[in-house]
């Protein structure tokens, strides 16, 4: 088998019929770890003894009988923000790594766990999750698999990089402002957002806690969605988790989706971005037959407040550090943090106050529509380093305009995937597919519908 480009459910398949060992299949992932990342800079910490150590329980249950779980023997690696027992969580700074380690594994990795897979390791993220690039001062920037000198994206590059690279076919990441979107687009990747409160971040270093979620990277829809299945439940530890009851989705996937009402985002959505990336966008549209389009009324506005309350909220959560340590922060994040912390508190209700209204005229939107495509991001990625760029004749700053069209969706939590597109000889690109709160089966079932008929496909290389 070749594990490089297997996805979970393929490998977890072969594990469960003893076709191959779960420690065959760890082994074999920290060897790929070892061989390349070298040059990736994906991981901050490989955690192969105790990966070894759960995949030999793994192939005894199965020896005797017994069933190790939908994801038995899958190598995974998560965003190094998760609490991994017996790490420091270094939510990519250095400050972090003065703190003890973590006694118990954040709620995500112990469900995976659960169901059988193997965590190998923490992976590189911006610090404190505040960036779209993953050029991080303490632990270097990670590299984009398909060109090495390009960004993988961010926060969540080293999640993205990891399974675009072929090193592990599932990470966690975590998404504020695009955070999962944003790499998976650059790197060719599934990566899914799933609606604000739909799994919880117990265990997970915040950022903006009204906007933080979870959600994973994959190499196929299946994998995704069996992922989503697994970690969706209420938990008592996150606060803001739901308490409404799981739906699986993974059961759902084929089902027939000619009546779902499909629309193009307009308007916002269409200026600012690179002709590849519209082009992406009218492939997905054609293959579902969608002509369509509808505005997302006032999206612009809502980037903007989405700016407002993250940098507000963010700088509050590490205001003693800013003040006594700022020479400890990475450049980039510090300076965000210092302006976030100098934002009046007028603007930040206000910011709040837009929020509400936005939400209820997106809500507005989606009674006569189920489900919305629009770009993932403005631009295939850019150069590790790069500082601007020019779109629409107009040159702007890289790092802020990556989450151009991310932005406005998580500010009122909707649920998102990113898809990525079928494109032979060029940089990976992707495509998002939205719908209304707890509509992910939606979601998904037209994800694999185009994965079927080969418009969206993971690119591993």
């Amino acid at each position: 088998m070749n594990f490089d480009s297997a996805d979970a459910i393929t490998i977890s398949d072969a594990v469960r019929a003893a076709k191959v060992s779960a420690v065959e299949v760890t082994k074999a992932a920290i060897a790929r770890i070892a061989a390349r990342d070298n040059q990736l800079n994906c991981f901050t910490a490989v955690t192969a003894e105790t990966a070894l150590t759960d995949a030999v329980r793994i192939d005894e249950e199965i020896a005797q009988g017994n069933n190790p779980g939908l994801l038995a023997g899958v190598p995974f690696a998560v965003k190094n923000l998760f609490d991994i027992a017996g790490l420091t969580t270094l939510a990519g700074s250095k400050i972090n790594a003065e703190n003890p380690a973590a006694s118990l594994d954040a709620t995500a990795i112990a469900k995976l766990k659960q169901a059988g897979a193997v965590l190998v390791g923490a992976l590189n993220m911006d610090e404190y999750a505040y960036g779209f690039v993953t050029e991080n001062s303490h632990y270097g920037a990670t590299h984009n698999p398909h060109d090495l000198q390009r960004v993988a994206g961010g926060s969540s590059g080293g999640s993205a990089a990891a399974v675009a690279a072929g090193l592990v076919p599932l990470t966690l990441g975590s998404d504020t402002n695009g955070s999962i979107r944003v790499p998976a687009a650059l790197c060719g990747v599934f990566g899914f957002k799933p609606t604000y409160g739909r799994l919880s971040r117990a265990g997970v270093a915040l950022f903006s806690s009204s906007f933080d979620h979870i959600g994973p990277f994959a190499r196929s829809v299946q994998d995704i969605a069996t992922v989503f299945d697994v970690l969706q439940g209420e938990d008592d530890r996150d606060p803001i988790c739901t308490k409404r009851p799981p739906e699986l989705v993974l059961p759902q996937l084929k089902q027939d989706i000619s009546d779902i009402r499909i629309a193009i985002a307009a308007d916002y959505f269409t200026k600012g971005a690179e002709a590849e990336a519209l082009a992406a966008v009218q492939k997905v549209a054609d293959a579902l037959n969608v002509t369509e389009y509808v505005t997302i009324p006032e999206a612009h506005r809502a980037r903007a407040a989405a700016f407002v309350i993250t940098a507000s909220e963010g700088a509050n959560l590490h205001l003693d550090k800013l003040r006594y340590r700022p020479q400890d922060f990475d450049p980039a994040t510090r300076d965000r943090f210092l302006a976030g912390a100098l934002i009046p508190s007028s603007w930040y209700l206000q910011a709040q106050r837009f929020r509400s209204w936005y939400r209820d005229r997106v809500r507005e939107v989606f009674q006569n529509v189920d489900l919305i495509i629009a770009p993932t991001t403005p631009i295939s990625a850019p150069l590790i380093g790069q500082q601007t760029m020019i779109l629409d004749g107009e040159e702007i700053l890289v790092r802020p305009h990556l989450g151009l069209f991310t932005q406005p969706l998580s500010f009122i939590g909707l649920p998102v995937l990113s898809v990525p597109i079928q494109r032979p000889n060029a940089l990976p690109l992707g495509v998002q597919l939205i719908a209304a709160p707890y509509n992910e089966a939606l979601i998904l079932r037209v994800a694999a519908a185009l994965q079927t008929k080969g418009v969206v496909a993971a690119v591993i290389v």
